[in-house]
């Protein structure tokens, strides 16, 4: 059993206990060492099976979820835990608790138990890769050299600044762009767009909130979330900025100061509608295993306003994001990636860095800075500008 990862179940609900068990069963990396019917007896085992992670139900008697996070953060602020809920506003609101107060991540639970082999293939396409992410048993991402705080990193060898890899016939969207070189700091600045998965609850809240009332850009943001979740996450981010931020509705129209979340289940991409810049919202296929996913976000908006873009890739599992991120950078906008050091998971920035593309890594706290900086270099270089 050496080197499996250990894994503690909680749930109230025998089936879904069940469920979850054997799915597991079903990977030879992971080995479900106990199963407890509350979070109190969750609790009570901690000790003498010393799991690698755990996952908790979010409504559950004697104890539930969120009680049981705090109380396992008060003992072990690095345990992974993922939540499980329900697709509803009830579980919806429990789970964003639950994660602004020390939870990994989370997993929707199966909408049909009746139907077996469905919620066992959802639970398994969802759950594993997660369990083995939080682990640090998950992909391991290329090896290189790592830049220096605030420096573009040298090339990798994939991609294509500076590398080779896939056929472009191969890439999402189309044909990869044309290589060009770097963009200085300091081009003028549109609209930020914002990419971001496991941890990006807590990591939004951070930066948006950091942003002034009188922003001076649209700023778009798509987070890797179920429906329900991203409306009730959107209205508790607009309680606590001074931007407004709502949930994108389709041809919402961007504006200054205003943040669009794009909406569980559905692609966002924007295009111009006359005189404005409106979000379009599709139910094409997941990219990156997702949907809504970055990649199309960021290719619209390389489409639609040129080198005049801000892209930020911020914590978050898997690669989605860098693609994008490409089309972007080769027309002439800027990248800024979130640093391994105060990521959840560094999969999305890191996959950025390993494919050796011109950026800028910044702790989380710096992050709203280093966009402010930015957008104000850009407005102030535009001003100065000599008028012909």
């Amino acid at each position: 059993m050496a080197g499996r990862i250990k894994v503690l179940v909680t749930d109230d609900s025998i089936v879904l206990r069940r469920l979850i068990t054997d799915v597991l069963a079903t990977d030879p990396d992971i080995e479900v060492v106990g199963t407890a019917v509350n979070g109190k007896a969750a609790l009570d085992k901690l000790a003498s099976l010393k799991p690698d992670i755990m996952t908790l139900d979010v409504e559950m008697p004697v104890m539930n979820g969120l009680e049981t996070l705090v109380e396992v953060r008060k003992r072990d602020r690095r345990l992974p835990i993922i939540m499980f809920s329900t697709l509803t506003a009830r579980g919806a609101g429990a789970t964003l608790d639950a994660l602004e107060r020390g939870a990994s991540d989370d997993v929707t639970k199966p909408a049909n138990v009746g139907s077996i082999s469905e919620s066992m293939e959802a639970v398994r396409s969802e759950l594993i890769p997660k369990i083995k992410t939080l682990t640090g048993h998950g992909p391991k991402l290329p090896p290189r050299a790592r830049p220096a705080f605030g420096a573009p990193p040298a090339p990798a060898q994939r991609g294509i600044f500076g590398a080779t890899g896939a056929p472009d016939q191969a890439r999402p969207g189309g044909p990869a762009p044309a290589r060009r070189a770097a963009p200085a700091p300091g081009g003028r600045v549109d609209v930020v767009g914002i990419g971001v998965s496991t941890g990006g609850p807590d990591a939004l809240t951070k930066v948006i909130a950091a942003l002034p009332g009188n922003f001076p850009v649209p700023i778009v943001v798509t987070q890797h979330m179920p429906p329900v979740f991203t409306e009730l996450f959107a209205q508790r981010l607009n309680t606590r900025s001074a931007l407004t931020v709502v949930e994108a509705r389709e041809h919402e129209p961007l504006a200054p100061g205003k943040v669009l979340i794009a909406p569980g289940d559905y692609h966002m991409r924007m295009k111009r509608s006359g005189t404005q810049v409106v979000a379009e919202l599709d139910q094409g296929p997941p990219e990156n295993y997702c949907r809504p996913a970055v990649d199309p976000m960021f290719r619209s908006l390389a489409e639609t306003f040129g080198g005049n873009v801000l892209s930020v890739i911020l914590t978050g599992m898997g690669q989605d994001g860098h693609r994008g991120a490409e089309h972007i950078l080769a027309a002439g906008g800027q990248l800024i990636v979130q640093d391994e050091a105060t990521s959840v998971v560094w999969g999305m920035p890191g996959a950025a860095v390993a494919a050796g593309l011109p950026l800028t890594q910044f702790p989380l706290e710096r992050i709203a800075e280093g966009i402010m900086s930015r957008v104000n270099a850009g407005r102030a270089a535009a001003a100065n500008r000599p008028r012909s």
